[in-house]
């Protein structure tokens, strides 16, 4: 077997230097964490359940294989040693991990249980196929992963130990990479494989300091918005006065300030520029931002109404009075609907258990699903965006800046698609966005 380690490791249980230097190695990985969380080693597998415990392990143990002691490299040991008692194929496997550095790897095309590709996204950038059974059976395209990548002879595998990687958790890697390295905050990030080879423990601690609230996070949160309220959400509709039509109401609304057009119906309505800074505190805080405002609320106009959510009955009231003080008699007194955050979970449950019903046959609601999915993003291309600064799509990509921020917006939609548990949702072929915005050449 090519990745067999059960000989490598009984020889280095049997030397107490070396055993004690993989312990070391492997605390670098789990310490920092572990302390700050107030956990023990042994409260991992009930924690984060398995398989993390050994994976994480895996990540200590294969940057111990890298490392060069006074007394050398214990790669280079053991082969040297009882190199004759392993097949050719193990041995090549040992010394292609002794310099191979982890990196951070955004997913390619995945054939699962085959192969995927990979982009290093810390070096050359450069792609590769990966040939892989187990883990291309859960990953999807431009998820985030952080592995080892083997070269052998003509063809790439990857190493044991694998973390995929949450956008948190690639910020947290790139925040400590940069502190470390003492790299300059608005450069690039391209490091060599001495760079890597030396800054392993920060790729498991980035994904630990992350995973590890998340998984300690058993009850639910206290949550409140950026200006310290209570989540309460809100949803307010306005009934038009007899006789209003649409493009009065929409007149009216684009003379209130902050109200943001997000297309032909919708607004995002934004806190002033240079507003109070968000509310810390130990609740979670809910704050969504564009152009590097709080988002304080949505509208849109549908049918005969204007519907509005926000997530506070602070918030509510201030949106009732700009609306009532913008439109005058053009609408009637508004409808509330208020829920917690538990309603709101527990309603997007039973939708989820509605999506599983069977009365509508699979392919047609596939169609419909689809359908309404190809009106709705080629209606989005021509829509401002806030993550792409206001812009469309259509005019971001203009700039290289603007393109970049395109490539990026459109990956997030691709992977969140993918991993949606709506069959027809995760089946949705996006390439034609990439190929109406003259990015093809990007989606590989």
């Amino acid at each position: 077997m090519r990745n067999d380690i059960s000989d490598l490791l009984t020889f280095i249980s049997q030397n107490d230097l070396w055993f004690g230097s993989l312990q070391e190695v492997v605390a670098e990985h789990l310490m920092p964490a572990l302390e700050e969380f107030d956990l023990d080693h042994d409260d991992l597998p009930e924690v984060l359940g398995e398989p993390w415990p050994g994976v994480l392990w895996g990540c200590g143990f294969e940057d111990f294989l890298s490392r060069r002691y006074e007394g050398g490299n214990i790669v280079d040991l053991y082969l040297k040693r009882l190199g004759w008692t392993e097949t050719a194929a193990n041995r090549e496997y040992f010394a292609a991990l002794r310099d191979t550095p982890v990196s951070l790897y955004e997913v390619g095309e995945v054939k699962p249980g085959k192969s995927m590709v990979l982009k290093d996204l810390l070096r050359d950038n450069r792609l590769v196929t990966v040939f892989e059974g187990s883990a291309t059976q859960s990953l999807k395209q431009w998820d985030r992963i952080v592995v080892r990548v083997i070269s052998e002879n003509d063809t790439h595998v990857i190493s044991g130990a694998l973390l995929a990687f949450s956008a948190e958790a690639v910020a947290f890697l790139f925040d400590g990479l940069i502190a470390v390295l003492n790299l300059d905050e608005d450069t690039e990030l391209t490091l060599t494989t001495s760079q890597l080879l030396k800054c392993a423990p920060i790729f498991t601690n980035a994904w630990l300091f992350t995973a590890l609230p998340r998984a300690l996070s058993e009850d639910m949160p206290e949550f409140t918005n950026a200006d310290g309220d209570d989540i309460m959400f809100h949803d307010l509709r306005f009934p038009f006065a007899t006789g209003v039509r649409q493009k009065e109401i929409s007149a009216c609304l684009n003379q209130v300030n902050g109200f943001v057009p997000d297309g032909a119906r919708c607004w995002t309505w934004l806190a002033p520029h240079g507003g109070n800074p968000p509310m810390l505190g130990d609740s979670l805080m809910l704050d969504s931002r564009a152009e590097g405002r709080t988002v304080l609320g949505h509208l849109e106009l549908k049918g005969k109404s204007l519907l509005i959510n926000v997530n506070s009955s602070k918030r509510a009231d201030r949106v009732r009075d700009l609306v009532v003080k913008a439109s005058g008699e053009h609408l009637k007194q508004p409808l509330t609907t208020i829920r917690t955050v538990e309603q709101m979970m527990s309603e997007e449950q039973d939708e989820r258990g509605l999506e599983d019903a069977d009365e509508v046959p699979p392919e047609i609601v596939k169609q419909i699903v689809q359908d309404h999915m190809d009106q709705h993003y080629r209606e989005t291309l021509d829509a401002p965006i806030p993550a792409l600064g206001g812009k469309s799509p259509h005019q971001a990509v203009r700039s290289k800046a603007g393109r970049a921020k395109v490539i990026d917006w459109l990956k997030t939609l691709e992977n969140n698609s993918a991993k949606h548990h709506n069959d027809a949702i995760e089946e949705y072929d996006f390439g034609w966005m990439w190929g109406e915005l003259g990015l093809q050449e990007y989606r590989k």
